[in-house]
């Protein structure tokens, strides 16, 4: 059975370990050059998870089994959109573990995160994800996202490109 719950500083590691988990499962399909390995060695760290769940405009909400944690949203109040450069909630991470995907947490995460968007009093939340990601912009977009657009993930000198999605929290 999972829950739903604010993560805590104990969650730090575990958080480090599944963003590693579904950013390699989900990117790197062609093997992990040296670029890639540093950039999620460096991102995904213990630390920086600590950091993020003491900042004031961050919120990170956990899917908690029996076993452990198997998915996260993490919520970035007041941040501008790359596209129209108005300020809404960014859903900065969307992970759940890929032997858990399609069993509804997602979803469940999702609707934890729009909701702690709305009680910040965001009038949109808007996410980026990978151009190629196909599962993910069907989930968006079956969520009630709309594609407004696209940005770059960049690491180093290469561009990768994002859609950048937006969904109206007040009228």
């Amino acid at each position: 059975m999972t829950r739903l719950r604010t993560a805590t500083p104990s969650d730090a590691s575990s958080l480090a370990a599944l963003s590693i988990e579904v950013w390699i499962g989900t990117y790197l399909r062609q093997g992990i050059s040296g670029q890639f390995a540093d950039y999620v060695l460096s991102t995904f760290t213990r630390q920086r998870f600590l950091d993020l769940l003491h900042a004031p405009d961050e919120q990170l909400i956990v899917s908690q089994n029996r076993s452990g944690i198997d998915g996260y949203i993490r919520l970035t109040r007041n941040q501008g959109n790359p596209v129209t450069a108005a300020a809404g909630c960014e859903i900065s991470t969307l992970y759940v573990q890929p032997r858990h995907q399609g069993t509804g947490i997602g979803r469940a995460l999702l609707d934890a995160g729009l909701a702690q968007a709305r009680r910040w009093e965001q009038e949109t939340a808007w996410l980026t994800t990978n151009s190629e990601n196909t599962a993910a912009i069907g989930f968006y977009l079956a969520q009630g996202f709309e594609r407004i657009g696209t940005t770059a993930f960049m690491l180093g000198n290469d561009a990768y490109p994002n859609d950048v999605f937006n969904y109206q929290l007040a009228p």
